[in-house]
């Protein structure tokens, strides 16, 4: 007779979450939203229900999970609420650094039934520790929507990361973590780059530069600045890359 215990039905609201449990506890997923892209195929037994700011409460109520995992940025207080109203057991992360993010996904990892080291992290970790310190970092504007133009501000995990990487965010000291801000000021604004990923807002070569004329453009993968999962290992060259072809 097996001794292990039963696997938890987890339901994911976050998409990096959901990345993160499908490649370290394989089948514990059985609900995930929209926007919850990779793996590429989550698998026909993940029922999708609906997107981050507005999930299908009683779908995921339907699914019966275990353990619903959710972020204090991405998801409304108002449906964790209700879940948690129903009876269900909701884990809500807050990642601002990249430190944290390690440790809230240790935390949802070990909740979901993770056992043992988790191999992907580590590699995670390794590959931020060998970045080189700079001593002059550059200085950017880092919007992360169009129409209204919206940047990053204090406190970012994506600010985080860019710091580790020799980028000084020209609104890390303002009072608002994603303020707007006119493009009137963002053009007189001292920095001498912009970097413009592709999500939330998709920035393209054709869609973002053209608004900054005579600074350099880095064009990022969204993904490997906001996601905190399993892109972390990858995310140190990807755009690290990047920037420094757009500083060339």
């Amino acid at each position: 007779m097996s001794t292990e215990p039963p696997r938890k039905r987890v339901v994911s609201l976050v998409p990096s979450l959901t990345e993160a449990v499908a490649v370290t506890v394989p089948g514990a997923l059985v609900g995930a939203t929209d926007w919850c892209t990779h793996p590429a195929d989550l698998g026909p037994g993940v029922v999708r229900v609906g997107g981050t700011k507005n999930p299908d409460v009683p779908a995921v109520l339907a699914l019966r999970p275990d353990l619903v995992l959710a972020n204090e940025e991405e998801n409304r207080a108002p449906d964790v609420a209700a879940l948690r109203e129903a009876g269900v057991e909701v884990l809500v992360t807050e990642v601002r650094t990249l430190q944290q993010a390690f440790a809230e996904l240790a935390r949802t990892l070990r909740a979901c039934g993770a056992a043992g080291r988790v191999t992907w992290m580590d590699d995670a970790r390794a590959a931020w520790d060998a970045v080189p310190v700079l001593a002059a970092p550059c200085r950017a504007v880092v919007p992360v929507w169009r129409r209204p133009w919206m940047v990053l501000g204090r406190d970012t995990f994506a600010g985080d990361l860019l710091r580790r990487l020799g980028v000084a965010n020209a609104y890390a000291s303002h009072e608002d973590r994603y303020p707007r801000i006119g493009i009137d000021e963002l053009h007189v604004c001292e920095a001498e780059l912009v970097v413009l990923p592709d999500e939330p807002y998709r920035f393209t070569a054709e869609d973002g530069p053209e608004a900054f004329p005579g600074r350099a453009a880095a064009l990022v993968d969204g993904r490997m600045l906001t996601w905190y999962g399993p892109s972390l290992t990858r995310a140190p060259a990807v755009l690290g890359a990047a920037l420094r072809a757009a500083r060339r």
